[in-house]
């Protein structure tokens, strides 16, 4: 796999039951580009190794004066020098198309997860912790791979260089033989304590940036509320407990650099004065004294890839962690059952056994809940999520089939779930409506539809187009040049605009006045004729349009009719639409202020009636 080739047609499925088996496995899928680093890692490392050799053999020949030898030595050091600078170039470019590309595969496999589960990512994860894996971890994770590799290198050319030094000279390259596994072995005491502090190091700075992630996404009721100083002082003292950990962590991973090189430094000095003995008893020449000093000098830069992988190995292990528990996941809790053909599409009724919700097919159904979040959760479960821990596991049927039997692509296509906070994409309005669709609904109707020819006009004035065409016009990130009102409807006309066979709205119209919420609802009833429409709302005009109300109370559908039916029939549904207190839900039905009539169209009335009372008595 070279960079050119990435994306990846498919990232794979990654092995999540721990981050070392995830980590093992990221190596394995680039198994070819590990090879290559491992090859011209070996050419690098034992061309360094190889130096001594030509150094050596020159010294000797100019004690020897032997000026053939001489120039063998010259031509070997030349050749060693170019086999060092190829393998150096291409092992540097290998392992940075290695780190790439395992950071590519991962932060595919997130982006394919949060495609996935969409809004329920968040509730399962903190937002902050999916930002600081999609970052921080993937570029520790990308370190990890492409560094095992190099390290494999390094610790195969020890393993030559005590070998031929054993062969070349016994009594020296035994020293070195027993004395390099040592340096290699020495910093391994010490790793547990300095992977636990990169963990403690790690952890915090992964709390630090969910706190700032989630700050930022508050940041506007934060500032409503007065509440950025309460902010600053919590992230100041969040970032000094990340500088005191990194601290930490620090000292004891400059321990390991210590011991790494005091160690080598004794294995040296040993070197040299046994082989000085050695040489002034004639037992060896002055050229193989020179060839072990050089080995074990240049062994140094060996031993520093150790001291990398550990380093390596307990940073990315917690980001592994991390990056496996999100990709771990399921947009099912249990075993899934044999995926359908896409072209297969169920169509029929919508029911959730659980709360006993039925949408009949091709209606307009309202459902009201009193608990916004369980209104929520009833609009996830009608997407085909599966249900928060401790809940019923029942899934959702479309048609008599369970949405966790279709595939994803087709649980899509059938059921179009629309958030209560829905987000836009940066974009011009073209790219924002270009979405997979039957196209049935085309763009102009359904934003006349979501009453958007405010938002239009607006986009107008800000085109850069000469023609002031909208379409054309860009829209920030998440729509942030849109008041709240403008992109709630220039996201329910993208949702019109896909016509699903089964459309979900979670509170449409909360963001808009009463006149324009009016003209949406009726919209909406207009375009999707025929097509089945749940909206999830507690809003009087939206629900006087709904061919069928549902009233969820307690996580249990207990009253089904129309609006004004269940306005004068039910008094849990008024509580709810109408904003009743315990004491007004005492009073007989039908009445609600002095015997005044309980339908919601005459509340107006009935309220002007008793100012007027009460700014008589004033007068009086």
């Amino acid at each position: 796999m070279q960079i050119r080739d990435l994306p990846y047609a498919d990232p794979g499925v990654p092995d999540v039951r721990s981050g070392g088996r995830f980590l093992l496995w990221l190596g394995r899928q680039q198994l070819g580009g590990q090879v290559k680093c491992l090859l011209w890692g070996l050419l690098f490392q034992l061309g360094i190794a190889g130096l001594p050799i030509g150094v050596g053999l020159a010294v000797q020949a100019v004690v020897d004066r032997d000026g053939g030898r001489l120039a063998l030595g010259v031509g070997l050091l030349a050749l060693l020098g170019c086999a060092i600078a190829a393998g150096d170039t291409m092992a540097h470019r290998v392992a940075v198309t290695n780190w790439i590309t395992a950071a590519a595969r991962v932060q595919q496999l997130l982006s394919r997860k949060t495609a996935e589960l969409g809004s329920l990512l968040t509730r399962r994860v903190a937002a902050g912790e999916v930002v600081a894996v999609s970052t921080g971890d993937v570029e520790k994770i990308g370190w990890f791979v492409e560094a095992a590799s190099r390290f494999a290198a390094a610790a195969v050319s020890l393993v030559v260089v005590c070998v031929g030094l054993v062969l070349y000279q016994p009594d020296l390259g035994v020293v070195v033989a027993l004395g390099v596994p040592v340096l290699a072995l020495a910093a391994l005491p010490l790793l547990p304590r300095a992977t636990r502090r990169a963990d403690v190091q790690r952890e915090k700075a992964g709390r630090a940036t969910e706190l700032a992630s989630d700050t930022v996404a508050g940041l506007r009721v934060l500032r409503g509320i007065g509440g950025e100083e309460l902010f600053l002082g919590r992230y100041r003292a969040a970032s000094q407990e990340v500088r005191e950990a990194a601290v930490h962590s620090a000292r004891m991973w400059a321990v390991i650099a210590a011991v790494q090189v005091l160690l080598p430094g004794l294995l040296m000095l040993t070197v040299v004065v046994y082989g000085a003995r050695l040489a002034l008893d004639g037992r060896i020449s002055v050229g193989e004294l020179v060839t072990v000093y050089g080995a074990v000098a240049l062994t140094h830069h060996a031993l520093r890839t150790f001291e990398e992988i550990a380093m390596a190995y307990s940073f990315s292990r917690p980001s592994a962690k991390r990056a496996a528990r999100v990709l771990a996941l399921s947009r099912t809790t249990t075993a899934p059952a044999p995926a359908r053909d896409a072209e297969e599409l169920p169509a029929g009724d919508l029911y959730d056994p659980v709360t006993g919700v039925l949408a009949p097919a091709g209606r307009f159904t309202a459902v009201v809940c009193g608990d916004p979040d369980l209104a929520g959760r009833l609009a996830d479960r009608f997407g085909g999520h599966p249900p928060e821990p401790g809940e019923d596991h029942a899934s959702v049927l479309l048609g008599g089939v369970a949405l966790d039997e279709l595939t994803l692509d087709a649980a899509r296509t059938a059921v179009l779930v629309q958030d209560k906070d829905p987000v836009l994409l940066s974009g011009t309005l073209r790219e924002l409506l270009d979405v997979p669709s039957s196209g049935a609904v085309a763009a102009r109707a359904a934003l006349e539809a979501a009453q958007c020819g405010d938002v239009l006009d607006a986009l107008a004035q800000a085109s850069v187009d000469t023609g002031g065409d909208p379409m054309r016009t860009r829209i920030t990130e998440r729509g942030r040049s849109l008041s709240g009102g403008q992109r709630q409807r220039l996201a329910l006309a993208r949702s019109l605009v896909t016509d699903p066979e089964v459309l979900v709205l979670d509170e449409p119209t909360s963001a808009v006045d009463s006149h324009t919420e009016s003209r949406v609802a009726d919209g909406i009833k207009r375009l999707r004729a025929g097509r089945t429409t749940v909206v999830l709302a507690s809003s009087p005009l939206l629900l006087d349009l709904a061919d069928r109300v549902v009233l969820v109370h307690e996580g249990a559908a207990v009253a089904v009719g129309t609006h004004r039916e269940l306005l004068a029939d039910e008094p849990r549904y008024r509580a709810v639409v109408t904003r009743e207190t315990d004491d007004e839900r005492d009073e007989p039905a039908g009445h609600a202020l002095d015997g005044g009539p309980r339908r919601l169209g005459d509340l107006d009335d009935v309220l002007a009636e008793k100012l007027e009372e009460e700014l008589e008595g004033e007068s009086a």
